[in-house]
């Protein structure tokens, strides 16, 4: 006579269906699935927060970054850990089909049958009014003895969990006359921001890899990727205008991922957008594009795979998705969020956009997403281990920013996302900071951390689908400013010293806060719903509608390089 198992929920994993959600199919159950399984740090790597944030008390100089390697050894999954998960997907009938120590992930395959049975699961497919998906209801539920050790469960929901935070042009004009910086649209290149926003020259980001997460399109009934890519073409033609070099791109297929470019031109905007403004910025990097579905186990595996990518050891990344903190499950909230502190402890900066659609953080006139009236942010910007990157409103005159405020041209045209986070804690580098309580009265974390042009009225010229264009977004600032870390980082390594690692404490400390190295944004508001009471508004020193504002990338240079090299070195 068997023993029954006793099981356990997997904290963080309970999920019900939206309002707008109904039932309308079984899912097959003779279908295959492939889930990602994610383990507890190991005893010794259980402080590793408190570990990242000590670490970025210590000036540039003083800190000890873990090699992927070491980190693999002190902080990945323990070995016997991973053997229990091996036992229960034998015992099942599961497919072992990819085991990480440094990722702390197991990823099982097998039939939908034999994966709902094992993690006692229920699913179905589901409709809501803009995509029919699948998922569960409930908790996702694990053996008394695989309790501890579980933490995370990805891949039976296949619902979208970000958006992309780019905008094109509306009708409206740019608020001042385009001035001989401007076209004669109100755009620019990313040349012209380089050098309008003083990037240190004579260098070209080489030697550095900087990683892009992008997200596919998904026919959730299938399971396949339908869209989302770049065309090599464009590419091509888009550095040829500005007499660059086509950087170096490798291509990671991550959870059946693919560069899929086409048939529908606006599906390939972020990713070309990314890939063309970095490159633009930092034609020597290795530009590292990590494909995913758009899922919770597609985004976070791409990111976990980024951070600890061997081959291509990227040294910053660029996110230029998200949504409403609020408005995630807890369950992948904490699984990127781990990701993000693996990369603080290995010396990788995240550069994340903080959303376009002001301090609503979500569409205020989406039908398919009720907005409940109150301020939010974006995740996964609003981590304390994310570089959060606002959005400007820019001007120039020759040579020289004539205007520069914060990003809202309203409801349709969008606003720069920022405000203070309902889920996370103040970190202590911006204790020093007057940051307003959050929406639920607690003392978050105030995001965005910098800025940089993003009005689309003002925005950036790309090439798409074989035609040239204008896009904005802080989707376009997240990877200017990875571009912009990938020059200092080649300065840096130069020099014998580390990349800039985990950003933000730096950019708080008195060093830079005092140093003029931030264009301070004064003016505007980023509460473009017009019923936040002017939710946030920008004023001296750092706010919540603009950061601490907009780089002098030359005068960033020389004061991390102060911090960055012992003091008795010659």
């Amino acid at each position: 006579m068997s023993v029954q198992k006793i099981y356990h929920p997997v904290p963080g994993s309970e999920r019900t269906p939206s309002a707008k959600s109904r039932i309308v199919g079984e899912v097959d159950p003779k279908g295959l699935l492939t889930i990602t399984v994610r383990l507890r740090r190991p005893a010794a790597g259980s402080e590793l927060r408190t570990q990242s944030l000590e670490l970025s008390r210590r000036a540039p100089h003083e800190r000890k970054y873990l090699t992927r390697t070491e980190f693999k050894a002190q902080h990945g999954a323990d070995a016997a850990d991973l053997a229990k998960i091996e036992a229960f997907a034998y015992e099942h009938g599961l497919t072992v089909a990819e085991s990480s120590r440094a990722k702390r992930s197991v990823k099982l395959s097998g039939t939908v049958e034999a994966l709902t049975g094992a993690f006692k699961v229920e699913l179905h497919q589901y409709s809501r009014p803009d995509l029919n998906y699948r998922g569960r209801t409930g908790s996702i539920s694990v053996p008394e003895d695989l309790a501890e050790i579980v933490v995370g469960v990805h891949g039976f929901d296949n619902q979208p969990v970000a958006q992309p935070h780019y905008r094109h042009p509306g009708k409206s004009k740019v608020t001042a006359a385009a001035e001989s910086t401007n076209a004669n649209d109100g755009s620019f290149s990313a040349l012209d921001l380089a050098r309008l926003y003083n990037f240190p020259p004579a260098l070209d980001g080489t030697g550095q890899c900087i990683a892009l997460i992008e997200l596919n399109d998904l026919n959730r009934s299938t399971n396949q990727v339908t869209g989302a890519g770049f065309k090599a073409s464009d590419l091509q033609t888009f550095f040829s205008n500005l007499n660059l070099p086509t950087p170096q791109v490798v291509v990671q297929s991550i959870d059946g991922g693919a560069n899929k470019p086409g048939p529908d031109p606006n599906t390939d905007v972020e990713v070309t957008l990314d890939m063309e403004v970095a490159g633009a910025i930092a034609p020597g990097a290795k530009i590292a594009v990590y494909f995913a579905p758009n899922t919770s186990q597609g985004f976070i595996d791409a990111l976990s795979q980024a951070v600890h990518d061997t081959d291509h050891a990227p040294t910053v990344v660029s996110i230029s998705w998200g949504g409403s903190e609020d408005a995630q499950p807890q369950q992948f909230m904490d699984g990127l969020e781990g990701a993000l502190q693996d990369a603080a402890t290995l010396g990788v900066t995240v550069c994340c956009s903080a959303g376009d659609n002001g301090s609503a953080a979500m569409p205020t006139d989406d039908p398919n997403n009720h907005w409940d009236g109150l301020p939010h942010v974006n995740f996964p910007a609003s981590s304390p281990f994310a570089l959060a990157c606002g959005g400007t409103k820019l001007v120039g005159s020759g040579t020289a920013i004539s205007t520069e405020q914060v990003w809202n041209e309203g409801l349709k045209g969008g606003a720069g996302g920022g405000g203070v986070s309902n889920k996370f804690a103040r970190p202590e580098y911006q204790s020093s900071l007057n940051i307003p309580e959050s929406p639920k009265g607690k003392n978050g974390r105030g995001l965005p951390d910098v800025s940089g042009n993003a009005d689309p009225q003002t925005g950036y010229q790309i090439f798409l689908a074989g035609s040239p264009g204008v896009i904005g977004g802080t989707s376009a600032v997240a990877p200017l400013w990875a571009g912009l870390i990938a020059r200092i980082n080649q300065r840096l390594v130069s020099i014998g010293s580390k990349p800039v690692g985990f950003l933000n404490p730096v950019l708080y400390g008195s060093a830079i806060l005092n140093g003029g190295v931030f264009r301070d944004i004064v003016s505007g508001t980023n509460d473009n719903s017009g019923t936040l009471n002017g939710r946030y508004t920008a004023g001296p020193g750092w706010d919540p509608a603009s950061g601490l504002g907009t780089p002098d990338g030359t005068k960033l240079l020389n004061a991390l390089e102060a911090q960055c090299v012992p003091k008795n070195s010659t």
